[in-house]
């Protein structure tokens, strides 16, 4: 049966922040499942079979509306990072009552399950965001390049790579390239005079994707700093460029490349990222350990996988619907 799909984002056209591109990427697979697909940042009471919401907080007034207007029709809620890691305490009521709403939660790692009230937790998949396959080349051995992929603000610990870098000895070859733009002039002022006393610190403000997927392409490392992340695409285009990571030991990185990823530090310890930066530089026996681990994980974030855990839920939706 082909559904009518109302999926909201709070990221608005145009924008390249992660829910934007998740919930493109989201309608693409859903359109190709044979359903016509609406995706907007707000919802006014239009007709629609089911609801998809991302971020149970920021858009908790259209699920709310869409509950209200049709309370027989599914409804899926997506936990996409700082409502599982910030709003779900900050902001408990309203977030809850968004997931308390929702038929299924989607987390997009296994261990979101963690900060669910255990009543909610039977309604929890797991889809795990994919992205294509990409030919990492041999980059040039002149310098070690290192990117960081996400926009300037508080979450993203956006600066821990700079401050890294810094008065690194002189025969290192570590270099910081940064892509994302800023959400506020603060960090755009504090990216430029990074650079300015940083020669290792580069901040290139927002770039398109297709050339962002050129820097994974030429890169040595990804370095993902954040605070929090409700399961970050970067890490799977990295991997699936076969480009390694290192990431702070978060809860959403963890629940990406496992338990086990040699390649985590203390969030915020800007002396263990120095570390591990150095060592990925100079020690190949370790920079080839996590490539071989982020390679062991590569399955996990093929686009057909994603389109499979759409399918499924759907499909059980559907099933659902019809009893």
């Amino acid at each position: 049966m082909i559904m009518r799909v109302r999926l909201v984002t709070p990221a608005p056209r145009g924008s390249r922040a992660g829910n934007r591109a998740s919930a493109n990427r989201w309608a693409a697979i859903l359109r190709r499942l044979g359903h016509r697909v609406k995706v907007s940042t707000d919802y006014h009471g239009e007709p629609a079979d089911l609801m998809v919401g991302l971020h149970a907080w920021r858009s908790a007034d259209a699920i709310a509306r869409f509950a209200a207007t049709f309370p027989d029709r599914p409804l899926v809620v997506v936990l996409t990072g700082t409502d599982a890691y910030r709003f779900i305490h900050s902001h408990r009521e309203t977030t809850l009552a968004s997931l308390d709403a929702a038929d299924y939660i989607v987390g997009l790692h296994p261990l979101v399950g963690d900060v669910l009230p255990e009543r909610l937790r039977g309604k929890l998949r797991v889809i795990v965001q994919g992205a294509r396959p990409l030919q990492h080349r041999q980059p040039a051995q002149r310098s070690f390049r290192v990117c960081f992929a996400g926009h300037l603000r508080e979450e993203k610990d956006p600066l821990r790579p700079a401050l890294a870098v810094r008065g690194l000895p002189s025969d290192s070859r570590i270099r910081v390239d940064a892509y994302g733009g800023a959400h506020s002039e603060d960090w755009a002022a504090a990216a430029q005079e990074e650079m300015r006393i940083n020669p290792r610190y580069r901040w290139h403000g927002e770039i398109a994707h297709a050339e962002l997927r050129r820097v994974y392409s030429r890169s040595h490392l990804l370095v993902l700093p954040s605070v929090m992340e409700g399961g970050a695409n970067v890490i799977s285009e990295a991997v699936m460029a076969g480009l390694p990571v290192i990431a702070s030991d978060i809860e959403g990185s963890v629940g990406l490349l496992g338990e086990d990823y040699p390649g985590y530090y203390p969030v915020q310890n800007t002396q263990a990222l120095r570390d591990r930066l150095l060592r990925a530089e100079s020690d190949c026996g370790y920079y080839a350990k996590l490539v071989a681990a982020c390679a062991a994980r590569r399955h996990l974030f093929a686009p057909q996988q994603e389109h499979a855990g759409w399918a499924e839920l759907l499909g059980d939706i559907q099933t659902q619907d019809a009893m």
